[in-house]
């Protein structure tokens, strides 16, 4: 076996060096991706989010007494990077979607709205409303402050491991009505 060369050791140690800045980049690219598209300013950028938009604007997790404000990026991403990264791939398809011209008005947008509304409250059950969760958790919540009407509602969702999503559809968008069982609704903005 022969002895690697001072050149060869050079070369190996160059290329070491640009593959090691190279990951740097690349983490530092993944990292600005993400942060730029946690933005309200990037979500409500498509035209059809403008609705949702406003929508949220109404609500009190845009506006409250206490001042605290959740973003989109709170309650529609994940904290975690595994997640977060499966989300920002599943979410391509609504710029997909936007670009095609699927959703590109406020009334296909709405024809779809059904259909969108549910993938997000079957993510968020299957996730058991992680991201609101992150804000909202039961053994935090002071019982005794809220309306009997939320204290045993919250008391019973926590005693049958409710998501928050199961009552709360509605809570910063408008909850879209059910299509009629004649309409059919297509999947091509799956």
């Amino acid at each position: 076996m022969s002895k690697p060369t001072a050149s060869s050791k050079r070369f190996s140690m160059i290329a070491l060096g640009l593959l090691f800045l190279a990951g740097i980049g690349f983490v530092w690219g993944v990292d600005f991706a993400i942060k730029t598209t946690n933005t309200t300013e990037f979500c409500t950028s498509c035209h059809t989010m403008k609705t949702n938009f406003a929508e949220y604007q109404e609500s009190l997790h845009y506006k409250n007494t206490s001042g605290v404000q959740a973003t989109c990026a709170d309650c529609h991403v994940p904290k975690k990077l595994g997640p977060k990264l499966v989300t920002k791939i599943v979410a391509a398809k609504d710029v997909y979607h936007e670009l095609m011209g699927t959703i590109d008005t406020p009334e296909k947008f709405e024809a779809r709205r059904w259909h969108l509304a549910n993938m997000v409250w079957k993510r968020m059950e299957a996730s058991d409303s992680r991201e609101c969760r992150s804000c909202h958790d039961f053994a935090n919540m002071d019982l005794s402050e809220q309306t009997r009407s939320a204290r045993s509602r919250h008391s019973a969702a926590e005693d049958k491991g409710q998501t928050c999503i199961e009552c709360h559809k509605g809570v910063a968008h408008t909850e879209p009505t059910e299509p009629e069982a004649t309409e059919t609704v297509t999947s091509d903005a799956s």
